[in-house]
Order: structure tokens, then sequence, then C-alpha cells
């Protein structure tokens, strides 16, 4: 797969890059950092972000505020953090929405997932999940198949983000039916509808859904992911029960303006390691469905250019139209 490279690189854990490590404690705020955040408050990525926020302002003692700007599969907040001074005080929270599939699904993309930003660090993988509501007549992936190839174009599949998107259409291509996509603005809305029963299905992110699945108003058939997660080892990947193949891996980092100076890499690299690898927000990360990753700046970058290029294949194959 395209990110074998990566995780490898991940798994080894690596040291900073000597120049890293000299600047690293060199740089730290002079006035709140703004941490733009792709989606809606409630969201995954939401949820990340105010865990990371409230940690860095212990660590430096400066504000950091985070600023919710979600739509156009987070197009809209890339922008923004692509256009902002490269000082170290704005920084994005990005997932493989913006810095993967979004440019693929994209005409006119209005930003370089590459070239207009600095990685800084991973931060984790989110679990996804393919849930249904509860009122939906199928206990199992097979039993959804079999209800979706009875009833064509009646079942619907909600999605947030482009994990969701891209989600539908393999649904529907390798399963071999013919499901409803349903595009919400992000994915708290989305998850509401499919709680409700107007909206049959979504690819959910454990973070943000993990109470309604507690409470059976979601049901669990499967995740996106190659593996079983050890996090929630009872759910099936969704290529063991009935989609051969099937694998979205979500990611999410950090990421600041094109240009950012060595020591402003560094420092953020540094302070977001030593946050991120405490024991206790190890576990509460696990409570969110997200599995804890880290890496150093170079990376990172490397991780993000196969990732755009493996979304953009997926995106591909699964007939999706540049819009």
């Amino acid at each position: 797969m395209p990110f074998t490279i990566a995780r490898r690189a991940v798994l080894a854990a690596p040291f900073l890059a000597p120049g890293l490590a000299r600047a690293q404690d060199a740089w730290k705020p002079s006035r709140p950092v703004t941490m733009i955040v792709p989606f809606a408050a409630g969201s995954g990525t939401d949820t990340v972000a105010r865990t990371l926020s409230a940690l860095l302002e212990r660590e430096w003692g400066a504000q950091v505020v985070v600023d919710n700007r979600p739509g156009a599969n987070g197009a809209i907040a890339a922008v923004a953090a692509a256009r902002a001074a490269p000082d170290g005080h704005t920084v994005m929270i990005t997932t493989n929405s913006p810095h993967g599939a979004t440019p693929a699904l994209m005409k006119r993309p209005s930003y370089d997932p590459v070239a207009d930003f600095s990685p800084l660090s991973r931060l984790g993988t989110y679990i996804f999940v393919f849930a249904v509501n509860d009122g939906v007549p199928a206990r199992t992936m097979p039993e959804f198949l079999a209800l979706a190839k009875a009833r064509p174009g009646q079942l619907t599949c909600a999605s947030g983000n482009t994990t969701g998107v891209v989600g539908a259409a393999m649904l529907n291509r390798i399963g071999g039916v013919d499901v409803t996509h349903v595009p919400y603005r992000s994915s708290p809305p989305a998850m509401t509808d499919v709680i409700a029963g107007r909206v049959t299905s979504m690819f959910a992110d454990v973070a943000s859904s993990r109470a309604f699945l507690n409470e059976g108003k979601l049901r669990p058939l499967g995740i996106t992911s190659a593996a079983r997660t050890p996090l929630f080892p009872e759910w099936p990947t969704l290529s063991e029960v009935g989609l051969p193949g099937f694998e979205l891996l979500s990611f999410m980092g950090a990421v600041g303006p094109a240009h950012m100076p060595e020591e402003v890499v560094g420092a953020w690299n540094a302070a977001i390691r030593r946050v991120w690898d405490q024991p206790e927000t190890v576990r509460r990360l696990g409570e969110f469905g997200i599995e804890k990753v880290t890496s150093t700046p170079a990376e990172f970058g490397t991780f993000i250019r196969e990732q755009v290029a493996f979304w953009g294949q997926q995106a591909r194959a699964a007939g999706l139209e540049p819009e």
C-alpha cells in the first residue's frame, strides 16, 4: 500500500533530526496561538484539537484557541492555514480529507497539500466504523449488503468528510450495491440524521460516535482499516465481512503554513511529542477511538505525499469525478 513506508517509519519511533533537536526549545509562542480545525465542533478532529490545545497551553503557558472552519471537505480551513503568517502562531489540525482526498475531488484545487504547508507531526489514526441506525433490519454487514441488493437505491449513506465520500463509493463498487450517498457539511449533523432514522448509515469516527454506539443508537457493522484494532477487537474489518480489499486509513496531524523557520517547526514537534507521549494522553485518545502516533516533520511530509497519491487513487477507482 502507498503508506507502508511511513508505517514502518512510525513504528520505528525515530529520533528528531539533529537540526530539530538543537532548535526544539529555542522558540515559544509570544502571543495566543490559533489552531484551525477543518470540521465542526463535536467532530473527532475537534475533539483531538481541543485535547492538544489544552495540553499545549499548560506546556507553553500561552493561550491556544481552536478555530473551527468547516466546509468543502476541509478546503476552507486548509486555505486559511496556508495563507497565515509562517511564524508558528497559526497551525492546522489536518486529516486525510484536506491532506489526502479533498484535492483529488476538486477540479481546481484551491491549495497544494504539499507545497503550501510545513509538516509538524502526525498525531494519530482514527478508527472509522460503518454504522447503521438501530431501526435498520441488518445486524451484520452481509445482512446489510443483502438488504441493499433487495432495495436498490433505497438505503442511504451520509458523509461529513471525504472518508465518508470515498467510503460510500467503495461500498457500492466493492459490495455491488446501490446505496444513495447523502453529503453533509460535517459529521455531527450527518450523525444526527442517521440516529434519527432519516439516513440509513454512515462511516463514523469513533471519537464522535462512541456514546451513540454504546447506547445502541448506532450499530457497528465493521471498521475501515485493514486489520482489527486492539481498541475494539470485537469489531470485524469490512474486508472480513463482505467487502474484500476494503481499506481506508484515516489519519490526523499538525501542519503550519509553508516556510516556517526550522526552529519553529522543531519547537512545535518537540512540544507535541512531550504532551502526546504521556501515558494519560494515550489513554484518553484510546477512549476516543484514536491510536496515538507521532513522527518527525520529515516523516510526516513523506506520509502526506503518499496519502495524497493513495486517496487520489481510491477516489478514481471508486469512480468519483472531481467537482
